[in-house]
Protein backbone atom coordinates (compact mmCIF):
# COMPACT_ATOMS: atom_id res chain seq x y z
CA UNK A 1 0.00 0.00 0.00
CA UNK A 2 2.74 2.79 0.72
CA UNK A 3 4.19 1.31 -2.60
CA UNK A 4 0.91 2.98 -4.44
CA UNK A 5 1.14 5.97 -2.21
CA UNK A 6 4.59 6.74 -3.07
CA UNK A 7 3.99 6.54 -7.01
CA UNK A 8 0.36 8.67 -6.46
CA UNK A 9 2.80 11.35 -4.06
CA UNK A 10 5.48 11.53 -6.69
CA UNK A 11 2.64 12.41 -9.06
CA UNK A 12 1.31 15.11 -7.33
CA UNK A 13 4.88 16.57 -6.24
CA UNK A 14 5.68 16.79 -10.35
CA UNK A 15 2.83 18.36 -11.42
CA UNK A 16 3.64 20.72 -8.90
CA UNK A 17 7.21 21.24 -9.28
CA UNK A 18 6.25 21.71 -12.84
CA UNK A 19 4.07 24.43 -11.90
CA UNK A 20 6.23 25.93 -9.66
CA UNK A 21 8.93 25.90 -12.48
CA UNK A 22 6.65 27.20 -14.93
CA UNK A 23 6.06 30.18 -12.36
CA UNK A 24 9.30 30.82 -11.61
CA UNK A 25 10.34 30.99 -15.62
CA UNK A 26 7.32 33.12 -16.80
CA UNK A 27 8.05 35.39 -13.45
CA UNK A 28 11.48 36.04 -14.84
CA UNK A 29 10.72 36.46 -18.23
CA UNK A 30 8.13 38.83 -16.87
CA UNK A 31 10.85 40.90 -15.01
CA UNK A 32 12.95 41.14 -18.38
CA UNK A 33 10.16 42.14 -21.22
CA UNK A 34 8.25 44.41 -18.85
CA UNK A 35 12.03 46.60 -18.16
CA UNK A 36 12.42 46.35 -21.86
CA UNK A 37 8.76 47.74 -22.28
CA UNK A 38 8.76 50.59 -19.24
CA UNK A 39 12.38 51.91 -21.18
CA UNK A 40 10.82 52.31 -24.48
CA UNK A 41 7.30 54.04 -22.37
CA UNK A 42 9.63 56.25 -20.91
CA UNK A 43 11.40 57.30 -23.81
CA UNK A 44 8.45 58.00 -26.08
CA UNK A 45 6.47 60.00 -23.08
CA UNK A 46 9.86 61.89 -22.63
CA UNK A 47 10.27 63.05 -25.52
CA UNK A 48 6.77 63.67 -26.52
CA UNK A 49 6.84 65.68 -22.96
CA UNK A 50 10.36 67.20 -24.07
CA UNK A 51 8.59 68.01 -27.69
CA UNK A 52 5.89 70.00 -26.01
CA UNK A 53 7.62 72.26 -23.68
CA UNK A 54 10.33 73.20 -26.53
CA UNK A 55 7.35 73.81 -28.79
CA UNK A 56 5.83 76.28 -25.58
CA UNK A 57 9.68 78.05 -25.33
CA UNK A 58 9.71 79.17 -28.81
CA UNK A 59 5.95 80.51 -28.84
CA UNK A 60 7.51 82.54 -25.87
CA UNK A 61 10.50 83.26 -27.34
CA UNK A 62 8.94 85.06 -30.41
CA UNK A 63 6.17 86.80 -28.23
CA UNK A 64 9.25 87.94 -26.10
CA UNK A 65 10.86 89.23 -29.09
CA UNK A 66 7.75 90.65 -30.23
CA UNK A 67 7.29 92.44 -27.06
CA UNK A 68 11.09 94.06 -27.23
CA UNK A 69 10.20 95.41 -30.89
CA UNK A 70 6.86 96.90 -29.94
CA UNK A 71 5.45 96.81 -26.03
CA UNK A 72 2.51 97.98 -27.47
CA UNK A 73 1.78 94.81 -29.48
CA UNK A 74 0.54 92.89 -26.66
CA UNK A 75 -1.56 93.99 -23.96
CA UNK A 76 0.05 94.15 -20.51
CA UNK A 77 -2.87 90.98 -19.38
CA UNK A 78 -1.64 88.98 -22.06
CA UNK A 79 2.07 90.09 -21.33
CA UNK A 80 1.91 88.63 -17.80
CA UNK A 81 0.28 85.32 -19.30
CA UNK A 82 3.31 85.12 -21.29
CA UNK A 83 5.47 85.65 -18.36
CA UNK A 84 3.88 83.17 -16.26
CA UNK A 85 4.45 80.57 -19.14
CA UNK A 86 8.18 81.60 -19.52
CA UNK A 87 7.90 80.79 -14.85
CA UNK A 88 6.71 77.38 -15.47
CA UNK A 89 8.99 76.24 -18.38
CA UNK A 90 12.03 77.53 -16.21
CA UNK A 91 10.69 75.90 -12.93
CA UNK A 92 9.27 72.39 -14.83
CA UNK A 93 11.35 68.99 -13.45
CA UNK A 94 12.82 67.50 -16.60
CA UNK A 95 15.42 65.88 -14.58
CA UNK A 96 12.66 64.77 -11.85
CA UNK A 97 9.86 63.18 -14.03
CA UNK A 98 8.56 61.19 -11.35
CA UNK A 99 7.29 64.67 -9.85
CA UNK A 100 3.62 65.13 -9.71
CA UNK A 101 3.60 68.56 -10.04
CA UNK A 102 5.10 68.19 -14.09
CA UNK A 103 1.89 66.75 -15.03
CA UNK A 104 0.03 69.83 -13.97
CA UNK A 105 2.61 72.05 -14.85
CA UNK A 106 2.08 70.87 -18.36
CA UNK A 107 -1.94 71.43 -17.93
CA UNK A 108 -1.60 75.14 -16.78
CA UNK A 109 0.96 75.80 -19.80
CA UNK A 110 -1.72 74.19 -22.05
CA UNK A 111 -4.31 76.62 -20.84
CA UNK A 112 -2.20 79.68 -20.49
CA UNK A 113 -1.12 78.72 -24.27
CA UNK A 114 -4.47 78.49 -25.26
CA UNK A 115 -5.87 81.72 -23.93
CA UNK A 116 -2.97 83.59 -24.96
CA UNK A 117 -3.87 82.28 -28.83
CA UNK A 118 -7.25 83.14 -28.89
CA UNK A 119 -6.78 86.66 -26.93
CA UNK A 120 -4.04 87.26 -30.04
CA UNK A 121 -6.43 86.05 -32.54
CA UNK A 122 -3.95 83.25 -33.63
CA UNK A 123 -4.50 79.97 -34.75
CA UNK A 124 -1.74 78.51 -33.63
CA UNK A 125 -1.97 74.60 -32.35
CA UNK A 126 0.68 72.02 -31.16
CA UNK A 127 0.21 69.16 -33.48
CA UNK A 128 1.20 66.72 -30.28
CA UNK A 129 -2.19 67.19 -29.09
CA UNK A 130 -4.20 63.88 -29.05
CA UNK A 131 -6.87 64.83 -31.56
CA UNK A 132 -10.78 63.93 -30.26
CA UNK A 133 -10.78 61.97 -33.38
CA UNK A 134 -7.70 59.82 -33.10
CA UNK A 135 -9.34 58.99 -29.49
CA UNK A 136 -10.92 55.95 -29.57
CA UNK A 137 -13.75 54.42 -27.06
Amino acid sequence: MDCIEDIFESSLKLEETHFKDGYDEGYADGLISGKEEGQQVGLKTGFEIGEELGFYRGCVDVWNSAIRVDPNFISARIQKTIKQMDELLHSYPILEPEKESGSDMIDSLRLKFRAICASLNMKLEYSGYPKTSDVEF
